[in-house]
Formats: C-alpha cells, structure tokens, sequence
C-alpha cells in the first residue's frame, strides 16, 4: 500500500467544496488517500487531521482565518503542530485521548461535546487503549466528519457501498454514535467525502457492515495475491 509519510507534498488535490467548508488530499497517489478537512464558521476557520502541503495556507485564506487545528484520532497527529504554529494557534485534543498531547509539538486545547464555541458537535466513536475517535458534526451545515470509521478509499469500500466502515470495525461498526445524524455530506479522513444523498450512503454503511465485510477482506485477498 503506497504510504509517502517522509515526502513534503508540493501539490495536492482539492476535494469536497462546498458552502462552509472543503478538503484536499496533499499525497493524490497514495493508496491510503489521506484526506484533511477545513470547516468555516463565521469567518474563522477550524482544520481537522490535517497533511501539510505548499500552498495551504494561500488555500485556507479564502475561507478567513485559521483559530485551531482538530485531531479527531489518536494516530491522526499528522502534520497539526507544524500548521498549527505556523498560524499560532493551540491544536485541540478530544478531553478522553490519552498519550497524543506527548506527539504534538505545540500549544494544546482540550475540548468535550463542542469543539470550542463553534456549534460544532462530538460524537464519541471508539474509545480504548488501541483506538481513540471522535466524529464532529456541524448540525447548521448538516455536515459529519468522521476521520478514520469511516471512509471511501478504495480498501473501505465492499460492491455496492459508496461509503464505508473502516476493515477492523466492520464487526461493530458505530451506528449508536452515528445512526440517528440525518447529513447533508459525510467528510472522511481517507478518500473524497460523500456529498449527495449521504443519509442512503451512511444507512447503507452502517446496516450492511458485517454482512458485506466478506465481500471486502475477500477483495483485499486478491489484491494480495501474486500476479
């Protein structure tokens, strides 16, 4: 699986645009398509798990200004630190992760059900020794972020899904979390978001998991196999 974790991206691909908020994926030919995500909300400007590439910062300023940069999961510490103090703002953390203020090389935030005072809502995810994920849920916008349960890269997806549950949680895929939001789009943190008729896409992803998660790791065995 291509993984490009050393190489600074000089270029990236925009994904997910709409009223409020876009994406881009800083690395186009990664397998993994590592997604990070930029929400506005009343002229500020929150960024979430994000990969740094030239350019970004030109690219956010279209929306205002950056007030803080958001990991949602515990492995996702990305390259916050780096933007984050490039803007001088904190990096804000989950109240429940555990051991990642120790990888992020810049001032901290910790935040509960609301990320700030930005409306913005949190839905606890996964929460153990071995995954820790919070999703975010803009209820204005009726936009949900999910980084990591979630996503539409090629290796999440079984026939017939355009969105979904992440290989090791096909077994319990997060429907208490997640299975009465009614979205406009699902944003993800690996592959482009979902952007029309999501709720079908998200019900979908949810109800079928473990029913469809043969189907997958069948796939993923013949990707494996010699050619």
């Amino acid at each position: 699986m291509t993984f490009r974790v050393d190489e600074h991206a000089t270029e990236f691909a925009e994904i997910d645009r709409f009223d409020g908020g876009v994406g881009w994926i800083a690395h186009p030919e990664e397998e993994m398509q590592r997604a990070s995500h930029a929400l506005e909300r009343d002229g500020e400007v929150w960024v979430f798990d994000p990969v740094d590439t030239d350019g970004l910062d030109e690219f956010l300023a279209e929306f205002g200004d950056v007030t803080g940069v958001v990991v949602t999961l515990d492995r996702h510490t990305r390259d916050a630190a780096d933007i984050a103090n490039r803007h001088d703002v904190p990096v804000y953390l989950p109240a429940f992760f555990e051991g990642v203020s120790k990888e992020v090389d810049a001032p901290v935030v910790r935040f509960g059900d609301e990320l700030a005072d930005t409306g913005f809502k949190t839905r606890t995810i996964v929460n153990n020794r071995f995954w820790q994920e919070v999703a975010i849920y803009d209820p204005d916008r009726r936009t949900l972020l999910v980084s990591e349960s979630l996503g539409t890269a090629d290796y999440f997806l079984a026939r017939g899904e355009r969105l979904g549950v992440h290989p090791m949680r096909r077994a319990i895929p997060p429907r208490d979390a997640l299975g009465d939001l009614v979205p406009d789009r699902v944003l993800v943190g690996h592959g482009a978001g979902v952007m029309s008729d999501a709720p079908t896409a998200l019900e979908t992803a949810l109800s079928g998991s473990r029913k469809r998660a043969p189907l997958l790791y069948a796939k993923t065995g013949r990707k494996l196999l010699p050619i």
